[in-house]
């Protein structure tokens, strides 16, 4: 095990202004149920997140509190001089980057929405810390369960990574290790070639989330899918939920087309080119409401109202 990043965790703090309607516990919630790295301290009201910084690469933890409905209290673990980029990042991680005061009107287009933002009210998208690593869990979930690959992930995190803290959680090992990893074998040959090839594209700088955010969506598709082991449907996911897109429909998420066929009583075999129509009510914030089809199924899947 490696040492501690940085002690005390709280220490330089920045605060992040929301803009709209924001629930730090919905985002908690989220995290314990997927990939990113994330969990609760025993202090109530208090996440805990490591990463390692974007560009830099410099392993960083972050404890973050909801100090009123508009105000994001960052703790800082890491050098000063990135202690902004760390706030940033944590940021984007959140959604908070996004002025959510607009979506009332995109709910008041669709019932269905409405319905949704009402029940979910101040749950946003919860992103992978960059592309990077959502690029890295796509491989790592690509025929495997989603136990298993959190299981892997969390033991390349120990083994390659930084604790935050005695008790804190592990951040991602970053390009420049991953890309050099040698024999691993619990992850196998084939998946650990794929994730040095995402290492070593998001060390040249072909993951970096403003570049992709910036292109066209057609583009910065065709741009990821040219990383080895990143095809059409993990290079959506990346955008969506490693770059943060907030206006993608998923084209390619057939789960999610079967909750929208489910919620607009809809043959369950329509296509999606028949079903994107439906997400033109939701713009700017197609990914947002995207988001806020999964978070309903998932948590109608944990109450026993729907299967899994």
């Amino acid at each position: 095990m490696t040492a501690p990043i940085l002690r005390p965790i709280d220490l330089p703090t920045g605060e992040i202004a929301v803009h709209g309607a924001f629930d730090l516990s919905a985002a908690s919630q989220w995290l314990a149920g997927t990939g990113p790295a994330g969990s609760f301290s025993a202090e109530p009201g208090v996440l805990r997140v490591a990463f390692p910084v974007e560009g830099t690469w410099t392993h960083a933890g972050a404890a973050i509190r909801q100090r009123s409905p508009s105000t994001v209290e960052v703790g800082v673990a890491a050098p000063v001089e990135i202690a902004a980029r760390v706030v940033a990042q944590v940021s984007r991680m959140l959604s908070l980057d996004v002025d959510e005061s607009g979506f009332a009107e995109v709910a008041s287009r669709d019932s269905v929405v409405r319905r949704l933002h009402s029940r979910h009210s101040g749950a946003r998208p919860v992103l992978y810390s960059s592309p990077y690593e959502a690029a890295c869990w796509a491989v790592l979930t690509q025929g495997m369960r989603v136990p298993q690959a959190m299981r892997l992930r969390e033991q390349l995190a120990v083994r390659h990574g930084r604790q935050v803290g005695d008790d804190g959680p592990f951040s991602f090992p970053p390009p420049q290790i991953l890309a050099e990893l040698g024999d691993e074998p619990s992850v196998g040959p084939f998946r650990l070639a794929r994730l040095r090839a995402v290492a070593r594209a998001a060390a040249d700088g072909r993951l970096d989330t403003e570049e992709l955010l910036a292109l066209p969506i057609s583009d910065a598709m065709t741009r990821l899918c040219a990383i080895p082991g990143i095809g059409a449907f993990s290079a959506e996911q990346i955008l969506l939920h490693g770059a943060g897109h907030p206006d993608l429909f998923p084209r390619l998420d057939t789960q999610l087309h079967q909750i929208l066929c489910a919620e607009y009583a809809l043959p369950p075999d329509t296509p999606p080119d028949e079903l994107e129509p439906l997400a033109e009510d939701w713009r700017p914030y197609r990914s947002w409401v995207a988001h806020l089809f999964r978070l309903d199924r998932r948590r109608a899947a944990a109450s026993g109202e729907v299967a899994d």
